[in-house]
Parts: structure tokens; C-alpha cells; sequence
């Protein structure tokens, strides 16, 4: 059964996940040869985040809306949206989003799906991690460099996929782009959350573990 099959589609309270702290995981085994050379092998095709947002309470406010989500999320059992406060467009964090931001393929007449994914890096060397979880009303969409209507196309959750409606799919040669904000499919890597009231008004952080769940 797939990690995303029970998906709460709401978002983890924005402020909080605006000051946490974390990033991507590689899983990679290396083995030292009796020659002085290493053997490395990738044990992920797709790097993993982690993030703790206890970084991010400022207030008891913030630790009561944490709380209340927790709970309904029944702790590690749902998985939910967060918005990664360094990584979360289509392009450099000071810009807005452009349909021509990152290209999806190129259309043949027929194919009216296409994955949607960021790119990191260029060339052999590039990493194309998908993306599942558009920002609702950010996507945009162009089709040899002309941004398409909103009304010809939508995205499938369930794929990760643009799809364009019949009759829309993009000509034969014409490149396929897109731009968006997007949220990282997350859940709570803890079954407990252990607040101490005296320890947070001290200033004592406590630490929310949150763990990216793929497709």
C-alpha cells in the first residue's frame, strides 16, 4: 500500500513551518575495497527530508495549534502538507513562478501527460525529483514557450501528473514547461509530542520530528 494512501490534504500551520529547521536525505552505501578504492552505491533513487519543527513555535498559540493538528492527524498516522521553508518554488526563492520554470518533455500530438518534477543541477548529472504536491492555483502551464489556459489543463494527485484535456495535448516537437509552488507530502515521525509548559516559556524548544513520504 502506498505511504500517501491515507493523506490528509491540509497544511502543517505555515508560520510554524516557516522556522523549522531541515532538509534532504541521500542514502548511499560505500564500501572500502583492499585496493584504497571505494564501491558507492545509491540506496534511493529519490532523496528524503526530514524536519523538526519545534524550531518554529514562537508562542503558546503556535504550540496549541501544533497540538491540535497532531491530534488530528493521529499522530504518525496521516500524512499531511508542509511547506519547506527553503525549498518550495519552481524557481530561486526570491522570484515568482514561470510557466517556462522547469520542462516537463516534449509533446508528440498524442500525450496529454506529462510528470511534473524540478530539476536540480544540469546536464548527465541533473536530479529530477517529482513533484505531487502543487500549491492549488499556482500551477502554470506552457506549451512551445505560450502559456496555456488554465481550462486546458489540470493535474492528477494520484500520478503526479499534468494532464491535458482532449484535444489539448501538446504538438508534435513543441517543449512542455511549467511553473508552480509546491508542498512536501509529510508526516510526524513520533508518536509522542513531550511538552513541558515551565520549559517552553524558559525557552526550551521541543523537538516536532516530520518525515517526507513518497508516492
Amino acid at each position: 500500500m502506498s505511504e500517501l494512501a491515507s493523506f490528509h490534504d491540509v497544511l502543517f500551520p505555515l508560520a510554524v513551518s516557516f522556522g523549522a529547521t531541515g532538509g534532504p536525505e541521500r542514502r548511499n552505501e560505500i564500501v572500502a575495497l583492499t585496493s584504497g578504492r571505494e564501491k558507492r552505491n545509491a540506496r534511493f533513487a529519490h532523496s528524503r527530508r526530514h524536519y523538526d519543527a519545534g524550531t518554529g513555535l514562537r508562542s503558546l498559540e503556535d504550540l496549541h495549534e501544533v497540538l491540535a493538528f497532531f491530534e488530528a492527524r493521529r499522530g504518525s498516522l496521516h500524512a499531511f502538507r508542509f511547506r519547506d521553508p527553503f525549498d518550495m518554488k519552481s524557481c530561486a526563492p526570491t522570484k515568482s513562478p514561470s510557466p517556462l520554470d522547469q520542462a516537463l518533455g516534449i509533446g508528440d500530438g498524442a500525450t496529454r501527460r506529462f510528470a511534473l518534477v524540478k530539476t536540480y543541477g544540469a546536464g548527465a548529472d541533473a536530479y529530477q525529483r517529482p513533484i505531487g504536491r502543487p500549491v492549488a492555483g499556482s500551477l502554470r502551464v506552457a506549451t512551445g514557450g505560450t502559456e496555456a489556459p488554465v481550462q486546458d489543463f489540470g493535474f492528477d494527485a494520484a500520478t503526479g501528473e499534468i494532464l491535458f484535456g482532449a484535444g489539448k495535448a501538446p504538438a508534435d516537437g513543441q517543449p512542455v514547461t511549467a511553473g508552480f509552488e509546491f508542498d512536501v507530502p509529510v508526516r510526524f515521525d513520533t508518536d509522542r509530542l513531550s511538552v513541558s509548559l515551565k520549559a517552553f516559556k524558559a525557552g526550551q524548544i521541543p523537538s516536532i520530528p516530520l518525515i517526507e513520504v513518497q508516492p
